[in-house]
């Protein structure tokens, strides 16, 4: 039995199917896909799966083929060499025996981090000739795009984007230590006067090559930031990680603390230090999760409350 053409198809113009193609052409060229991906022997398919482990809480191999794509034996063949590379466990399933959850290792997020630190310096560099004006136009128009083509994977949250701090950023920063601390938590004034000097003292002795801020905007909205600072010349220190609390819940505390480690690896710090408090249980998952340990816990006074002050390391 003959098939019936797909009438969708056939009355599209042949002109519009020559731009696609066309473009497609020039775009996988021009971001080198038909290389070696990243300059490593991974392929393309391989580093996505590895995004995904490194992004999301624990997923099952069922929700990763669903979600990518992929074939469930295909995905099997590369969660298996993930294994044998020792850059992936597995856990028990709490909700179903048949499942596991799947989990980075420590050595598999050092596997991953300098491939995602390659491919923001490749994205980057196609960016960087554009004046800002050229830049806007174009994430708007990739927007479009993938709404156009995907319009049932429209979502209701907006696009969160990691940027570089820009005139009053700082100011926030401050203003959101105080308002979240003292809403949640009871600290006075006291922190937010800790939290200025840390921040004045970032952009006073600012040193480019060797530290780092980000902001995280969601829906063009300040909704978090990080730092990290030179502590020493082997030793970074993670800094000043907040969330607002519209925010939370989207693994945005969990990708700004990747940035974190994923620059100072790349900058060759040999560790990363951070301090934290006992009552921060978020943060303290996030961090115990990519590896810090906690090697120093002090009660102490301070904010108007007692506290526990702890001190993380990760070995880089």
């Amino acid at each position: 039995m003959a098939s019936t053409p797909d009438t969708r198809r056939s009355s599209v113009p042949t002109a519009h199917v020559k731009a696609l193609r066309g473009f497609n052409r020039f775009y996988t060229q021009r971001i080198g896909v038909l290389t070696p991906y990243l300059g490593s022997e991974l392929s393309l398919t391989d580093v996505r799966v590895l995004y995904e482990l490194a992004h999301r809480q624990q997923p099952t191999a069922t929700e990763l083929g669903r979600d990518l794509g992929l074939d469930a034996g295909y995905l099997s063949r590369i969660l298996r060499r993930f294994e044998s590379r020792q850059w992936l466990t597995r856990l028990p399933s709490p909700n179903d025996a048949r499942q596991s959850l799947l989990q980075l290792t420590e050595a598999g997020y050092q596997a991953f981090a300098p491939l995602q630190q390659r491919s923001r310096d490749e994205a980057a560099a196609l960016l960087a000739p554009l004046p800002h004006p050229a830049r806007q136009e174009l994430t708007r128009a990739l927007a479009t795009v993938q709404r156009l083509l995907d319009p049932s994977a429209a979502s209701p949250t907006p696009a969160v984007v990691l940027r570089d701090p820009q005139p009053g950023d700082m100011g926030w920063v401050v203003q959101q230590h105080g308002e979240v601390y003292a809403r949640e938590y009871g600290w006075n004034a006291e922190f937010e006067a800790l939290v200025a000097g840390i921040v004045a003292g970032y952009v006073r002795d600012y040193q480019p090559e060797w530290e780092r801020c980000w902001i995280a905007e969601l829906g063009g909205e300040r909704v978090g930031s990080v730092f990290v600072v030179r502590k020493s010349k082997t030793v970074a220190q993670l800094r000043l990680l907040i969330l607002a609390p519209g925010a939370r819940g989207l693994g945005l505390g969990a990708r700004l603390t990747d940035e974190c480690i994923s620059f100072a690896r790349n900058k060759g710090y040999k560790k990363m230090v951070l301090w934290t408090n006992s009552c921060l249980d978020g943060a303290r998952a996030i961090y115990a999760k990519r590896g810090f340990t906690m090697v120093k816990s002090e009660p102490y006074t301070g904010f108007g409350k007692e506290l526990v002050g702890e001190t993380w390391e990760l070995p880089l």
